[in-house]
């Protein structure tokens, strides 16, 4: 930038007419905006201290809860399917009982108290789902 001299006052011109700011780059203020987001996520952290928001209402967390149990015993059940795929022998069916998905369900996602048209509904749903009509037989529909 040109220097100008007036009297004891040094005047640069380069920031004069231009309709720039006082030297402020993007980059920097970029740099800003990222730090005071990492302090805004850091305090709400803080403030949370890491812990879930309960919901609103029970009804909402009773929904919730039997989605979240309806959804484990459907993995359960394919778990079950493909443990019953992997014992059975070649040119054997596949046999998959209730029993297997509540057994599935304790061992692998500790829900001990399974009630067995919960169980019976899943295997179903899996076994509609997938191609196991072909080779599987199952005593859900019982």
């Amino acid at each position: 930038m040109d220097r100008q001299r007036v009297g004891t006052d040094t005047a640069y011109e380069g920031l004069a007419g231009r309709g720039r700011g006082v030297g402020v780059s993007a980059e920097t203020v970029a740099e800003v905006l990222v730090m005071a987001a990492g302090v805004a996520l850091m305090a709400t952290g803080t403030v949370r201290k890491g812990r879930a928001l309960r919901p609103l209402s029970a009804p909402r967390a009773r929904a919730a809860s039997e989605r979240h149990h309806t959804r484990l015993l459907r993995r359960a059940a394919g778990l079950a399917i493909a443990a019953a795929r992997r014992a059975a022998g070649d040119g054997e069916p596949v046999v998959v009982t209730v029993e297997d998905v509540m057994r599935v369900a304790d061992e692998h996602f500790g829900h001990t108290v399974v009630d067995r048209p919960g169980a019976a509904a899943a295997l179903r749903h899996a076994y509609e789902r997938g191609a196991c009509a072909a080779d599987c037989v199952t005593d859900a529909y019982g």
